[in-house]
């Protein structure tokens, strides 16, 4: 898959913009906050609708104005397809050639993209957050069932964790049936979320492993573990994987009212990444680190394609200066003449590479940019 032509109206700092693109390269230049890196969220957000930078679309509008439009053409093997995301006070729109989708997990996933950039480094050294945040981002993009059970163990939690701070204030009224009715509910979905991770994290393994054994030229192994917030495994079916919560609940049910938060779930969960045996989190040079995330964003692309039959599309933001020489030119290599590729940087010297030598180059200039012809 990949996008002929971006249209952007009132996005961030861009007034108006429209850009053509190619099927392979495509290398986006400028200064630091002239709009390069808006620019490549504009394309993550019109195939997720939403942003990795900030929960809040609100802030995707251009200031002083009331709505914000990306508009998309984009090339599958299916044929063509037109996306859409209008951002406004109303909250937010999203149409699939030109009609509207009600349910978010009907548009996405018709674009899947893989984003490289400097905070992915953090993968592994970062907060379990940053993990969970990888996994729900590149798992709902090819299974929207996991997105329906994502979302409903959400709103479940949210209820849930109000109604354990009203305990928390006074247990006078306390209702144990309501929290027993909710704490099934919140188990159903929560299964759900964790077996898929752990089918989606043993598929990714296949694939990050080779890679990542390729890299640091055979002397390393990566093992990604799934660490749960209770006593679950991949070899449970779901009625044992219920069990097993319902028993950790019961265990902990006086705790979370003294706390008036939710301590089990897929929300508390975490990854582990061992190389040769160890933590690399604790343990890990920094070299390691970054291949392990640099494994784990090639593994996700090839990943993808295992399961939707065409490559994704690849965003590179400002993360090629942050990689050594070897490691450049092994991410290139890799998508060579198969992925479409985004690059933002403020200058292509010193990367040394026939990828980035064909590539079509844009120049971005205080929210205008210009192809060079």
């Amino acid at each position: 898959m990949h996008i002929n032509e971006l249209a952007l109206k009132n996005y961030r700092n861009y007034p108006e913009a429209t850009l053509t693109f190619e099927n392979e390269v495509n290398v986006i230049i400028g200064e630091n906050a002239q709009g390069k890196t808006n620019l490549m969220e504009a394309i993550y957000v019109l195939a997720l609708a939403k942003s990795h930078r900030t929960p809040r679309d609100k802030e995707l509008i251009r200031w002083d104005q009331d709505f914000a439009r990306i508009q998309g053409k984009l090339t599958k093997r299916t044929g063509p397809l037109q996306m859409e995301v209008v951002f406004s006070e109303k909250g937010k729109k999203v149409k699939l050639n030109h009609l509207e989708k009600k349910r978010l997990s009907d548009y996405i996933g018709t674009c899947n993209i893989v984003m490289f950039a400097p905070e992915d480094l953090n993968l592994v050294k970062g907060s379990p957050q940053v993990r969970r945040r990888f996994l729900d981002m590149e798992l709902g993009q090819i299974n929207n069932v996991y997105l329906y059970h994502l979302a409903r163990f959400h709103k479940i939690l949210k209820q849930r964790n109000q109604l354990l701070k009203n305990l928390q204030k006074s247990r006078k009224d306390y209702d144990e049936t309501m929290l027993d009715v909710m704490t099934d509910q919140l188990i159903d979905s929560a299964v759900e979320v964790v077996s898929k991770r752990f089918s989606f994290l043993s598929r990714l393994q296949v694939w990050a492993e080779d890679i990542h054994k390729e890299i640091s030229r055979g002397l390393e192994r990566l093992e990604i573990r799934y660490i749960p917030s209770c006593n679950v495994s991949e070899q449970m079916d779901l009625s044992t994987m219920k069990d097993r919560m319902k028993e950790a609940f019961s265990r902990t049910g006086d705790r979370e009212i003294y706390r008036g938060t939710t301590l089990i779930g897929p929300h508390r969960d975490d990854l582990r990444f061992d190389v040769n045996g160890r933590d690399i989190q604790t343990y890990g040079s920094q070299g390691q680190q970054r291949t392990t995330a640099l494994s784990l964003k090639l593994a996700e692309i090839e990943l993808i394609y295992e399961k939707v039959g065409e490559y994704p599309i690849l965003l590179l933001d400002d993360v090629l200066s942050e990689l050594d020489d070897f490691r450049q030119s092994h991410l290139l290599s890799a998508i060579q003449g198969k992925v479409q590729t985004f690059v933002t940087t403020t200058s292509v010297e010193g990367i040394h590479h026939e990828t980035l030598e064909n590539a079509r180059i844009y120049y971005v200039d205080q929210g205008m940019a210009k192809r060079k012809d």
